[in-house]
């Protein structure tokens, strides 16, 4: 059976990888970092308009390559939908390139929880947003969500009340 993949999108400083990682923990599997997090530190600088394809390209196919590996469920901290409407924010729009693998969001993951800012902000090394962007990001996020008919399980509070809030949307979608 192939795993469930379950897509965690928000903010930066939102608490997306610390969620994914619980997540997987607790259902004991795997789930898949951030690729742009890795990114930035090997590159040591924030991606340009060129570099979001391989970026969204590149998350997805760890995805991929983790899926076999994964049981009940992928959890997916970040995927190319977050990198479309972030490339909507900084570079005004969404790459041809780009648009197919954000269209397919809606029928890869059987479900997308979305962080809440609601967590104190830290700021992430050479990741340029702000909290101040983040505020923005998030309702676009969200309008994004919306516009593409995807619905979304909102998640917050501490790191346990989000385990819970997952857990009773990840019995929504387990097949009987």
């Amino acid at each position: 059976m192939r795993p469930l993949r379950i897509a965690i999108l928000g903010t930066a400083s939102s608490g997306k990888t610390t969620l994914a990682a619980a997540l997987a923990q607790r259902h004991g599997t795997v789930w898949v970092p951030e690729y742009l997090r890795e990114f930035v530190d090997t590159e040591g600088r924030v991606p340009v308009e060129a570099d979001q394809i391989h970026i969204a390209r590149t998350q997805r196919a760890r995805e991929d390559a983790a899926a076999p590996h994964a049981r009940d469920f992928l959890f997916c901290d970040t995927t190319p939908l977050m990198t479309a409407v972030y490339s909507r924010h900084y570079f005004g729009g969404i790459d041809a390139q780009l648009a197919p693998l954000a269209d397919a969001h809606g029928g890869d993951y059987a479900l997308t929880l979305v962080t809440a800012s609601d967590i104190p902000w830290v700021a992430d090394g050479l990741q340029r947003e702000s909290e101040a962007v983040s505020i923005t990001i998030e309702r676009m996020l969200r309008e994004e969500l919306a516009a593409r008919g995807i619905p979304h399980v909102p998640v917050a509070g501490g790191l346990e009340q989000r385990i819970a809030q997952a857990a009773q949307a990840l019995a929504t979608v387990v097949p009987a």
